[in-house]
């Protein structure tokens, strides 16, 4: 009787553990992913939920989310095909609407084409971040917390602001905020990902370099081993080298599933930075003038710097990630040079083989997601910036033109 009601009682001391530390204060995977899965349900882009160590289909939000896409897909195919209509002023403003609601609309459709891919990977993922210790999930659940609920309701309530500030119909704003909502919780659900098993090759790379023992005399690192802990010795490298392949596969199939939505991301960043201080900047009084507009310089800063911050983001966690994939290769060359057993050497080498073969870049088609990634963008957005420019001097230098060759043709009384 005593040993049954301390067991309910642990039980019960672990259910509020639970509860009264998902927040902020992570202990898994599950209580890492709650917030952007909470946010993905309410979006009805994540009909699912963990029970135990596993997802399962809810039925409830499985039909509120195919209700969703089929009124998101029938009012974006609306907007889509009137957006000539909406009181557009010239030509590259029209380009802005039809490559944000095309790249939105079609990150919409894929996330939920691409469910149950995407949910097979996060299942992946649990399986193998299962191993990681307690602590090095309170680390993460701070950043990943605050940037989840802080960047939803942030962006949630400056779209509200802007939108209500815009003269649009309801069914634009309703529409535009929900394109909006659903790329930002892909992108954040991309970064937690990597995060995750960004802390799997950091745990690989701490296990192999835990293999070493120093000596008492300094700058001597020498292998563990003895005849007696060989094979022990060789069991673990079999597993670290295992685990590796694993969390490798996984960036793989996380590149796959995420491309299109990454690819449409940069799109969208990149079209909509571009115009917008194209819009606010560029003016053509008598000549072209370069000079922002008071009004609308704070909204669109906070645009703008919203899209830099969150390329930034996607590139600091993709290159992070490499970097620790790359040091598990450094750690096994270090462990390789101080063991002179044959059978741990040879474990070794084929744990170096396995590692040039493996794909540790995070990509999206070919295109690396890393620190290059911020500037390239930025330069491809000066570039286009300056050719918008050429395209507005043509195109006043042409109305001149018209206006002069008229004025010629005119009889004179």
């Amino acid at each position: 009787m005593f040993s049954l009601s301390s067991k309910f009682q642990e039980q019960v001391k672990n259910k509020k553990k639970r509860k009264n530390c998902w927040l902020f204060h992570a202990t898994d995977f599950q209580s890492l992913m709650n917030p952007c899965f909470a946010f993905c349900r309410i979006l009805g882009i994540f009909p699912y939920k963990i029970n135990g160590s596993s997802f399962e289909t809810s039925k409830p939000c499985y039909f509120l989310s195919a209700i969703v896409m089929c009124v998101f897909c029938f009012c974006a195919l609306i907007i889509i095909m009137d957006i000539a209509k909406f009181n557009v002023q010239n030509v590259r403003r029209t380009i802005e609407l039809y490559s944000f609601y095309i790249f939105g609309s079609f990150i919409t459709v894929v996330t939920y084409i691409l469910n149950s891919p995407r949910v097979r990977l996060l299942q992946t993922i649990l399986k193998n971040s299962s191993k990681l210790p307690s602590k090095t999930y309170q680390e993460q659940s701070v950043m990943i917390h605050v940037k989840d609920i802080v960047g939803f309701f942030f962006l949630l309530v400056y779209s509200l602001i802007c939108y209500y500030r815009a003269q649009h119909s309801i069914l634009i704003k309703v529409s535009s905020l929900y394109i909006i909502l659903v790329l930002f919780q892909m992108n954040m659900l991309y970064i937690n990902c990597v995060c995750v098993l960004k802390a799997c090759f950091k745990k690989i790379d701490f296990d192999l370099a835990h293999l070493l023992i120093t000596n008492d005399e300094p700058h001597l690192v020498k292998w563990i081993y003895r005849e007696q802990k060989n094979p022990l010795l060789l069991m673990e490298l079999k597993a670290l080298k295992k685990q590796y392949l694993m969390v490798s596969d996984s960036v793989q199939v996380l590149n796959i599933i995420f491309s299109p939505q990454l690819l449409a991301t940069i799109a969208i960043a990149f079209t909509e930075i571009t115009f917008e201080l194209y819009f606010n900047i560029v003016q053509w009084q008598n000549g072209l003038s370069i000079r922002w507009k008071q009004t609308d310089f704070i909204y669109t800063m906070i645009y703008v710097m919203y899209y830099l911050m969150k390329i930034a983001l996607i590139a600091w966690a993709c290159e992070t990630g490499k970097n620790e994939a790359i040091k598990i290769s450094t750690t096994v060359h270090d462990v390789l040079n101080s063991t002179s057993d044959e059978q741990i050497k040879h474990e070794l080498q084929l744990f170096s083989l396995q590692i040039m073969h493996c794909n540790k870049k995070f990509s999206a088609k070919g295109l690396t997601l890393g620190a290059t990634l911020v500037t390239t963008i930025i330069s491809t957005i000066a570039t286009y910036f300056l050719i918008l420019m050429q395209f507005l001097i043509a195109s006043h230098s042409c109305e001149g033109r018209i206006i002069i060759n008229v004025t010629r043709a005119q009889p004179k009384n």
